[in-house]
């Protein structure tokens, strides 16, 4: 088997990625008006700080208590009172979060390459299961690869190496797919491959030493991007 042949496996990162966080707005703006894209934002990263500092300190806690806790952060921020059946239904409705409008294209034409392709995220698979369902794209994936069964978070290299483990791949056949920069730097630190989804033109990547394999603005490059790069590397040998 060549270089090229060699069958690839697609990690898509979920929140964020596929799915967008900041769903919720329109339920937000019932009780924080104008202020809810505002706080909506700073739910968002709350959450994912919650969990760098959770995984850092060895204090795992299953990453639906980070979105509640990072919650209640963002209202107390803004000052807002939330009753508990609110709380309760923006928490139910980030198991409902749609996608984005070019996921279910990407997703098709990767799997049309003959790609592997999973859902891998910071998510319990329960909640990750919920999501892909409403959105209408679970049937896309192989599985389902939670930091949840390692009791960390991204971009711990235990849990990049665990995905590993779990689809049977190796790094350099391995493709994490994230807008995340945190998460495109864990996989390229442990030896994957990444492409980082630029889904906006004022989104900056750090500036670190471990940079993204490639960049594209949307799902529908993923496919052509590193069948591209699969050539290219072939033709090197």
């Amino acid at each position: 088997m060549t270089i090229s042949s060699q069958p690839q496996t697609l990690a898509f990162d979920v929140y964020g990625t596929l799915i967008d966080t900041h769903g919720l707005v329109s339920l937000l703006e019932a009780f924080a008006g104008d202020k809810a894209e505002a706080l909506s934002q700073l739910w968002r990263q709350k959450q994912l700080e919650y969990s760098f500092r959770r995984a850092l300190m060895r204090r795992y806690c299953p990453f639906p208590e980070c979105t509640a806790q990072a919650l209640e952060f963002a209202c107390a921020s803004f000052q807002i009172v939330i009753s508990a059946t609110q709380r309760r239904e923006l928490l139910d409705g980030y198991r409902r979060l749609p996608a984005f409008p070019d996921v279910a294209n990407g997703l098709e034409r990767a799997r049309e390459a003959g790609f592997r392709l999973f859902a891998f995220s910071n998510g319990v698979a329960s909640d990750v299961e919920s999501l892909l369902d409403h959105a209408g794209i679970r049937e896309f994936f192989l599985d389902i690869v939670s930091v949840d069964e390692v009791r960390s978070f991204k971009p711990d290299p235990e849990v990049y190496r665990h995905f590993m483990h779990r689809a049977e791949s190796l790094p350099e056949q391995t493709w994490l797919i994230s807008s995340n920069p945190f998460d495109v730097t864990g996989a390229r630190a442990v030896g994957m491959e990444a492409l980082w989804v630029r889904r906006s033109g004022d989104a900056v990547f750090d500036p670190w030493e471990f940079r993204p394999t490639a960049t594209v603005s949307d799902l529908a490059q993923v496919a052509d991007v590193i069948m591209r790069a699969r050539r290219q590397e072939a033709a090197r040998y």
